[in-house]
């Protein structure tokens, strides 16, 4: 009997081109097995085979445009019912490695000619390896692969470029990656002591390009404030005791997202992104807010979709479930998906300000460290008061420094006093 292995649910993207197949007609694989790779415009990711059995058909290629339900594989099912491939499963993979897609050539300097993949068309690797072997200029006809089937993975080119960059710098001369960056010296740290190579998670080799990619493509500035919280924390602590007899908690996190909606609805500009051409700001109406998860894997950001039309409860209860669901490594990848506004609470570990990174395609983030009593002049004497530092970075080509002081002198007042959360 023959089944049809289908693109399962990859969220809400569509027509996401097949990097590679990872099986040939004739293999046996088993429940799980990766059979080819799908690359989004955040990510590169395996899909899993939902039958065993021994592949009859393949009914895509590389560089076909695949969507949830597309048939990928016709398998005639195995009696083994799972049983291991040949080849071991368990191998490292090098989409997280990998660097986004390389701008057009035209932001490369004019007397440096343009990049093509010419000569690579024989070569076993993913787009996203070629882009990176171009930049930092390694053929990678002369890469040996270490993935599956000979695949050359980014790990294999950092090898060819360390090999290449101890020639030049003993020389004296310098490296340039594609776009006039010099390349950081591979330094062989064992000559000074013990070392030992610690395997990123998977979150953090996925992350690591996309957090990259913002830094290098954003303006970034960021504003630092504080918010007196003082009667807030008095009023969250009894609805915090309260929320503990019916399997909850209300942190401060739950009050800054609700001050951050209305923040947002009077400075429409960091609820924006910038339009493709350049010329435009698109204009959201609606209020997704992602907040920082840290888990025992790495920051995962979780949304809280329409937060605007969610009363504090609703949302600590959906904080609640949605940090569960990243330490456990349950989320989805919808869950994750059409944040309008991010925020990166750091208070539950210490710091005094930091710089968070913009998500893009988002144009603001807002940074929390751990609040302290301060004295604070009243007009007449100091008194103690709650003070929360709040850091809010912001993409300058959307937002300007005035604009971004106007945002959180909103947010202190409303983190000031309740009652407008309220409104």
């Amino acid at each position: 009997m023959t089944t049809e292995v289908k693109v399962p649910d990859i969220g809400d993207f569509n027509d996401v081109p097949v990097v590679t197949v990872l099986v040939s007609v004739g293999d046996t694989i088993a429940v799980e097995d990766p059979i080819v790779e799908l690359e989004s415009d955040k990510a590169t990711m395996e899909v899993p085979s939902s039958t065993a059995g021994v592949v009859k058909e393949i009914r895509v290629s590389e560089g076909d445009r695949v969507s949830e339900g597309s048939v990928i594989l016709i398998v005639e099912a195995d009696d083994s019912k799972g049983a291991a491939k040949e080849e071991p499963k368990a191998e490292k993979k090098d989409d997280a490695k990998e660097e986004p897609k390389q701008s057009a050539p035209a932001s490369a300097p004019a007397s440096a000619p343009a990049k093509t993949d010419a000569g690579f068309g024989k070569v076993h690797a993913s787009p996203s390896v070629r882009a990176y072997a171009r930049r930092v200029e390694v053929d990678l006809n002369n890469v040996n692969g270490s993935g599956r089937k000979g695949r050359i993975l980014r790990e294999d080119v950092e090898k060819a470029l360390k090999s290449q960059v101890a020639p030049a710098s003993a020389g004296g001369g310098a490296v340039q990656g594609g776009m006039g960056i010099p390349p950081i010296p591979a330094v062989d740290f064992s000559k000074f002591g013990p070392i030992e190579e610690v395997e990123m998670s998977r979150i953090k080799k996925i992350s690591g390009p996309a957090l990259h990619r913002s830094w290098l493509n954003i303006p970034h500035v960021t504003h630092n404030d504080e918010a007196d919280i003082t009667d807030l924390d008095n009023y969250r602590k009894e609805m915090d005791t309260m929320a503990k007899d019916n399997g909850y908690r209300v942190t401060l996190l739950s009050f800054v997202i609700k001050a951050s909606v209305s923040a947002l609805k009077e400075h429409w500009e960091f609820n924006s992104s910038i339009h493709p051409d350049g010329d435009k700001l698109i204009k959201k109406d609606f209020y997704n807010i992602g907040f920082a998860a840290d888990t025992p894997n790495g920051l995962m950001v979780p949304v809280i979709k329409d937060a605007d039309r969610k009363g504090l409860v609703d949302i600590s209860k959906e904080l609640m479930d949605l940090s569960k669901a990243a330490r456990e490594g349950n989320l989805k990848s919808k869950d994750m998906q059409g944040a309008t506004f991010t925020i990166s609470s750091l208070g539950g570990i210490g710091g005094t300000s930091f710089t968070p990174i913009v998500n893009a395609p988002e144009v603001a983030i807002l940074g929390l460290t751990r609040s302290k009593m301060a004295p604070v002049w009243n007009g007449s004497e100091f008194v103690p008061r709650l003070m929360q530092p709040l850091s809010l970075s912001y993409d300058h080509r959307a937002v300007d420094g005035a604009l971004a002081a106007r945002f959180c002198v909103t947010l202190k007042n409303l983190l000031g006093d309740m009652r407008k959360l309220m409104w």
